[in-house]
């Protein structure tokens, strides 16, 4: 119950609750989603980023999907 008191008292901070609601974290998960996307593309674990796996998996497919077609 310590933890639970508490996070409502964190969350009872956020200004904007009789205006906006629950629609007042909203720029929180925004900028988390910005942050999440940032890192996606732009750090590198060992030698690749999401993005260059999931192109290269992307291109993979494709292929196979062609030698199966018989192109």
């Amino acid at each position: 119950m310590l933890v639970s008191d508490r996070l409502k008292r964190l969350l009872k901070l956020v200004p904007g609750a009789r205006r906006f609601g629950f629609y007042r974290f909203l720029p929180f998960f925004f900028v988390l989603g910005g942050a999440m996307e940032w890192f996606m593309i732009n750090v590198r674990i060992g030698e690749e980023t999401f993005y260059d796996v999931y192109r290269r998996k992307r291109s993979e497919r494709l292929y196979e999907a062609r030698m199966e077609k018989g192109e």
